[in-house]
């Protein structure tokens, strides 16, 4: 057998197989186990949009430090059919070692030329049960390579499945047991060699990936209400928020289409609870004439916004940045709002919980733009203490004479909920007058279009300033990102190893925050990375704040960029 050279400080591990071979079963089993054993980790994953069949890949990167972005090189590989073979070969190199079961991965009479150790995962799972525990004889082989305890493995399985059928329970354990004893005797025999230094800061960190970490932020941020249609990738906010609905008081509502969805949250904010929605591109297109709703009657609202390919279906359990323009123009008239693209886990945390108190405060829509590599990523994080987080409440009691729309210097008029005091709470689609009654009267149209858009002065100087890392001085080049891109762009540009360059990254896209064309107009080249085909925040920038940005780096196949592949793009340019 071949002994690869040794493994060290950074691999990247992928699983790769078809849909309903349980490849996510994996990924999540040993993401929480190497927390536990004390390695940094990220996990990211893409997957195609089928029941069963196909390829989906996760890639697992276990390191001595902290690792937030994915990478194109495989040093571990684990095949689940031939299939995925094909589907990942461009990424293999002679340094990729490849595990699986040979006769099933190599076409008949050919292939030679490719190392494979076999491991005969049908035998072994039907001498176990059947076919379906060939994935769990897998996660035991990875973790005895990183010398990962099997009884934490152990314990999470039977966490999982403590109300299921024993005789499962009992084939799991044997499973992870026997890929256990096959990964001890891979590295007794010095076929491979893995050394990762641990890191003592993980054993209090969590994991947890970006839909958890929007639905921590929205209980943080007073959350008590959710109404959505399920579509992916924005699926698991609404999955999270309904399994701590129970502890934390939430109303989880699966409504009968993403109409429904937005309406029902508008009235939810309308009687005092704080309501969101989260969704994709194609369930917010049918939310827009709510959106337009929440603007007339000056409601509240937070909508998280998962991005995928687009338009129409496109690629629906793909990743891209392509609904910028969408949330920035969606609804018909003229109203404001504020729209914040989080590029790590903390920020997708602090963002949201933030947002419920901006939306409350002003009276406005606020969007969470995310994606789905953002949302699928796992990676540990300090903890978060979602009780630190000061909910600020915005809601007056009424009096009698109590105006809905009342006229006032910023724009913000006070705002009561039904039942908290004497006054009548009137809310029209139509033009109103400052109590709330429709009116046709131009001069109070005209009133009312300035109150509203009087706001928008208030939240630009409410707007958070970009993140800045590098040299402030003149003669350096600007790398200009927002959202997910944050992370895999500081790791790019960390290999390019060069002074003169920095990063600028933006997790608010709009409104922009007042120093933007100070801050960008210190470089003298910039640069924009973008996951979408037309550059939309460049478009922005440029009618927002006077920054016409001419080299552009941008990539709309459905896949993120890894870092080694931003990394070229970037050394071309520059």
């Amino acid at each position: 057998m071949k002994k690869y050279p040794a493994k060290k400080d950074d691999i990247s591990i992928v699983l790769c197989g078809a849909a309903g071979q349980g490849v996510q079963t994996v990924e999540q089993l040993l993401t929480h186990a190497f927390k536990h054993s004390g390695y940094n980790l990220f996990s990211t994953k893409e997957y195609m949009s089928r029941v069963r069949g196909g390829s989906n890949s996760t890639q697992l990167r276990v390191s001595s430090q902290k690792v937030r972005a994915c990478l194109d090189r495989i040093d571990i590989l684990f095949l689940l059919n031939r299939e995925a073979l094909k589907h990942v070969e461009h990424r293999i190199t002679r340094e990729t070692i490849i595990l699986g079961e040979r006769e099933k991965l190599l076409e008949p009479g050919g292939g030679d030329d490719i190392e494979i150790i076999d491991i005969p995962l049908s035998g072994i799972a039907s001498e176990i049960g059947g076919a379906i525990y060939a994935n769990i004889v897998v996660t035991g082989v990875i973790a005895a390579l990183f010398a990962i305890d099997k009884e934490n493995i152990i314990d999470d399985l039977k966490e999982r499945f403590s109300e299921g059928d024993k005789t499962v329970m009992t084939h799991n354990i044997r499973a992870v047991k026997r890929g256990y004893e096959i990964g001890s005797e891979l590295i007794t025999s010095g076929a491979v060699s893995v050394y990762i230094r641990k890191d003592p800061d993980v054993a209090d960190q969590v994991i947890i990936n970006g839909g958890e970490a929007v639905g921590m932020g929205a209980i943080a941020g007073g959350c008590n209400f959710i109404s959505s249609y399920p579509m992916t990738p924005s699926t698991s906010v609404l999955t999270f928020l309904a399994h701590q609905s129970k502890e934390f008081g939430i109303i989880a509502e699966q409504a009968e289409d993403e109409i429904a969805a937005m309406n029902m949250a508008i009235g939810a904010w309308y009687a005092g609870a704080r309501g969101m929605v989260t969704t994709s591109g194609g369930g917010f297109a049918l939310m827009t004439e709510g959106l337009s709703l929440a603007g007339a009657v000056e409601s509240p609202m937070v909508i998280h916004l998962a991005q995928r390919p687009s338009p129409a279906t496109g690629l629906p359990t793909r990743t891209e940045q392509g609904d910028l323009d969408l949330a920035l123009y969606a609804g018909h008239g003229e109203f404001p709002r504020v729209i914040f693209a989080p590029g790590t886990l903390e920020e997708a945390f602090e963002l949201t919980a933030g947002a419920f108190n901006l939306a409350d405060k002003y009276q406005v829509p606020v969007f969470i733009l995310t994606d789905q590599y953002l949302i699928d990523s796992y990676y540990n994080i300090p903890r978060i203490d979602v009780s630190t987080f000061e909910i600020e409440q915005y809601v007056v009691p009424t009096g009698k004479e109590y105006k809905r729309y009342a006229l006032t210097e910023s724009g913000v008029s006070p705002r009561g909920i039904p039942g908290n005091g004497k006054g009548l709470v009137v809310v029209d689609s139509d033009e109103h007058d400052e109590v709330g009654h429709l009116t046709e009267d131009h001069d109070i149209r005209v009133r009312m279009v300035d109150k509203r858009l009087r706001k928008q002065t208030l939240l630009t100087q409410e707007a958070i300033s970009p993140t800045f890392s590098g040299k402030k001085t003149k003669g350096t080049t600007m790398i200009v990102c927002w959202g997910s891109l944050f992370t895999i762009a500081g790791e790019a540009i960390r290999r390019i190893g060069r002074s003169d360059i920095s990063i600028v990254h933006f997790s608010q896209v709009y409104p922009l925050h007042p120093d933007t064309a100070k801050i960008l107009g210190r470089a003298d080249r910039l640069v924009i990375v973008e996951n979408n085909a037309t550059s939309q925040f460049s478009r922005i920038l440029k009618i927002h704040a006077g920054i016409d940005i001419e080299t552009r780096i941008t990539k709309y196949s459905g896949l993120a960029f890894s870092v080694e592949e931003l990394e070229g793009r970037l050394r071309e340019v520059l």
